[in-house]
């Protein structure tokens, strides 16, 4: 497997990384422990974790992963994709109450799907760190934001269902986020998904809304607008291109769907990403906070 890490932003609170993985099958590597906490957030691509017998989370670019230091894992890629990602390393001093495993009203659990905000946060800042045009104060305080913002994103399981029924509704929907992730803009219906989910539709429906918080289709859709960010902030691909690689009907579905999720055209992503400072970058971001979910 080949694995390039580079290091874009280091302070004493915080690294930032872009790391590359290129793997040559979809079996599990070693067992790794970090000696920090890490929050990944892949920019494409997708891997899984697994931390247990049983337990695993998919990692797509709609989602934060949290690997805790110290802790055993082990990290496989689904249909040998690889993926490539922005990594947050960090001490628990610095944010001790979302960490906190008792005794804490925000407990974080090990993969969160990320709102729009945190996604255009986590591009935006990645790009303006590939070209070297911001200063270290304005990254690190961009960067401490998206780490927040992305802990925020990861909830522990309410109370309720039995912990067997849970393990088994939590490895169906995987199998389902897997699927979705390694083809996003395959045209989906719910029958196929419930089938990979081995649940009813209606049933894999219901336990996907509760479980993950959003509907199916929406899912599918949050993934599809996540994996065109990347290609969006490129500036090289035909934005029509990109609208069809990614499973949308035209150009002005596209387009059409990313502002309604995002808030601003690609066209106008692509403009502002190119002359803005992070500074006012987050801005947008931040505006982005109360706008309303895809119906």
């Amino acid at each position: 497997m080949d694995v390039v890490r580079k290091t874009l932003f280091e302070s004493a609170m915080l690294q930032i990384s872009v790391v590359e993985t290129h793997p040559v099958s979809e079996a599990c590597g070693d067992v790794e422990r970090q000696s920090r906490n890490v929050v990944v957030l892949p920019f494409s691509g997708v891997f899984s974790k697994h931390d247990g017998p049983g337990r695993h989370v998919v990692a797509t670019p709609s989602h934060a992963v949290f690997i805790a230091a110290d802790t055993p894992y082990r990290i496989g890629f689904p249909g040998a994709v690889g993926d490539r990602a922005l990594t947050l390393r960090f001490d628990e001093t610095l944010t001790p109450e979302r960490l906190s495993p008792r005794g804490c009203a925000e407990p974080i659990a090990s993969q969160g799907l990320l709102p729009a905000n945190v996604m255009m946060l986590r591009n935006l800042l990645g790009a303006r760190l590939m070209r070297a045009e911001a200063d270290t104060f304005e990254i690190e305080a961009a960067g401490l934001d998206l780490l927040d913002l992305s802990l925020a994103s990861m909830r522990t399981v309410n109370a309720g269902p039995r912990r067997s029924t849970l393990v088994r509704r939590a490895r169906a929907l995987e199998r389902v986020k897997e699927a979705v992730a390694l083809a996003p803009a395959e045209k989906w219906t719910v029958t196929e998904l419930a089938k990979i989910a081995h649940l009813s539709p209606f049933h894999m429906c219901r336990v996907f809304r509760q479980t993950v918080g959003t509907s199916i289709y929406d899912y599918v859709l949050h993934e599809r607008l996540a994996h065109t960010l990347d290609a969006v902030l490129e500036r090289s691909d035909d934005l029509t291109a990109i609208a069809l690689d990614a499973g949308f009907a035209s150009h002005s579905h596209f387009t059409a769907r990313f502002r309604s999720f995002f808030g601003c055209t690609p066209a106008t992503l692509r403009r502002v990403a190119t002359g803005a400072r992070v500074a006012e970058l987050r801005k947008i971001v931040t505006a982005q906070r109360t706008r309303p979910a895809l119906n």
